[in-house]
């Protein structure tokens, strides 16, 4: 995510997170690569996710955002609206990223922003819709995740 900054995310998230002793504002990130990528992160719930990241760096040779940029972009605010839907107890694992790529971008940032498709018990579904600064619509993707159960639930040890 490069730079701190405070993530907005529902209390009640906050809240659940740090009754576990989790700091999640300061905990959450974007990972190495979305680091590296300058992803940040701007409002993060289950019904969505919103987040940029600038073209410059992330560009193919013809000089316009590289499309596995956006499909990093994509994959991370999707991802990220899963694992607040699944909740403590799931961890949210991309199994399926589809991307199209409209139009290309040359400067800037881009904003994504993640929704709901499906939010079920084993998988959850985001549309993620990428624009550049002028509204203009730079990629439509839509990721499926799985949610598997969190290792220190109980369900190992049901299970076995």
């Amino acid at each position: 995510m490069g730079e701190q900054h405070s993530v907005k995310f529902p209390q009640e998230v906050i809240d659940e997170y740090a009754s576990l002793g989790v700091d999640l504002p300061s905990l959450f990130s974007a990972g190495h690569l979305g680091t590296r990528m300058g992803v940040r992160i701007l409002e993060a719930s289950a019904e969505r996710v919103v987040g940029t990241m600038p073209v410059e760096g992330n560009t193919q040779p013809y000089g316009l955002l590289h499309g596995g940029a956006s499909a990093v972009l994509a994959e991370t605010l999707g991802s990220i609206g899963a694992m607040l839907h699944g909740g403590i107890t799931k961890l949210a694992v991309g199994v399926d990223l589809n991307c199209t790529h409209h139009r290309g971008a040359r400067s800037g940032l881009v904003t994504g922003v993640a929704t709901p498709v499906h939010r079920g018990r084993s998988t959850a579904t985001y549309e993620i819709v990428i624009t550049d600064q002028q509204g203009k619509r730079v990629c439509s993707a839509r990721l499926t995740c799985m949610l598997r159960d969190a290792p220190g639930n109980g369900a190992e040890a049901a299970a076995g």
